[in-house]
């Protein structure tokens, strides 16, 4: 396969990204957009003529001859959707957070693995310069082996959404499911040698009595095996993009740190340092950092895995892993206790 002919399902906020990410890879073609209304299905006529464009992604499922698509919509729609793309044969990129529960999550890696589809989570973290450099050096055992992460972000404002749909709770699961699912990730993805999991525990507050789900501050505490853990910190109550990763292991330490008024801006700054002996170091990022490079990266890399038949960055088992952590930190605000993920590996077994 030279080229994988790609459907984009939603054209919203994100949705251009990702339509300008798929025009940015050589081997990826977007040959139709199934919009919400009929204002983003204009847009997406007027910014690619080149693509046809439809109002029913079901249609457009029905009608164009597509190797993968790529879903990106509010999350109550992302299990039934997501269903119908894999029951029509085609490789699926699907927006985080994967379900808004584990058994859906559970259903989508079934039909993937019975349609001998690849699957695909968009933590696109993953993909970045500075975060994924994080991982790589973790991985060399530049620090040893990881003992504690703190994964901060500090920002404002809260996203809306198309119509506001992230201000309706029944759509967005629970908030915890929207920026933190990005760090829940990361971290145990930076932990992944110490094993998974075991259980978390968290802590919220807001400002808006009207909204209490709406969590202006959020903080949890994972806990992974032999003692090790990792913090997820994170306050939409203050201005900007700001976000840092501190870790340390047994042999050293890492700071990352990225910076911009918005996360989706081209123009970011950031910065890697290392100590293990002696004084701090700066360690060389090769290209800019940022989810709106880090995007055309993820589709680079699922285009790739579909000609070449790889693995995908991030799988369905990675993606329920971090709706998983979500929602157990979700139980953890309602009880104020500690809740177990001791249950979860038997899902991979």
């Amino acid at each position: 396969m030279a080229e994988v002919r790609f459907g984009l399902i939603g054209y919203g906020a994100w949705g251009t990204h990702n339509a300008r990410s798929i025009n940015a890879v050589k081997q990826a073609s977007l040959v139709a957009i199934a919009g919400h209304s009929p204002e983003s299905c204009e847009r997406a006529r007027q910014e690619h003529p080149s693509a046809r464009i439809y109002a029913d992604y079901r249609e457009m499922l029905q009608k164009e001859s597509l190797d993968a698509v790529d879903v990106v919509l509010p999350s109550d729609l992302h299990h039934s959707v997501s269903c119908d793309v894999l029951r029509s044969g085609r490789h699926l990129l699907l927006e985080k957070p994967m379900t808004l529960s584990i058994p859906h999550c559970t259903e989508l890696i079934q039909l993937a693995k019975e349609n001998k589809r690849l699957l695909a989570i968009g933590h696109e973290l993953r993909m970045s310069s500075l975060w994924g450099k994080v991982k790589e050096l973790i991985n060399e055992g530049a620090i040893g082996e990881p003992l504690y992460a703190l994964i901060e972000l500090w920002r404002r404002p809260y996203r809306l959404g198309s119509s506001g749909w992230r201000y309706a709770i029944d759509r967005v699961g629970s908030w915890i499911l929207e920026e933190p699912i990005h760090f829940f990730d990361l971290a145990r993805w930076y932990f992944s040698a110490v094993g998974d999991p075991v259980s978390v525990y968290a802590q919220a507050n807001g400002r808006d009595p009207g909204h209490p789900e709406l969590h202006d501050n959020f903080s949890a505490i994972i806990s992974f095996p032999r003692g090790r853990y990792a913090v997820i910190s994170q306050t939409l109550a203050a201005w900007q993009h700001h976000q840092t990763v501190k870790l340390t292991g047994t042999k050293g330490a890492l700071w990352a740190k990225w910076s911009g008024a918005m996360d989706r801006t081209f123009a970011p700054t950031f910065q890697l340092e290392i100590q293990t002996d002696g004084e701090p170091k700066q360690v060389t990022i090769e290209k800019p950092s940022g989810e709106v490079y880090e995007l055309v990266d993820q589709i680079e890399r699922f285009t790739d895995a579909i000609i070449n038949v790889r693995p995908v960055p991030c799988t369905g088992e990675d993606g329920r892993w971090s709706v998983a952590m979500c929602l157990r930190a979700e139980e953890s605000l309602r009880t104020g206790m500690p809740v177990s993920l001791s249950d979860m590996g038997v899902l991979d077994a």
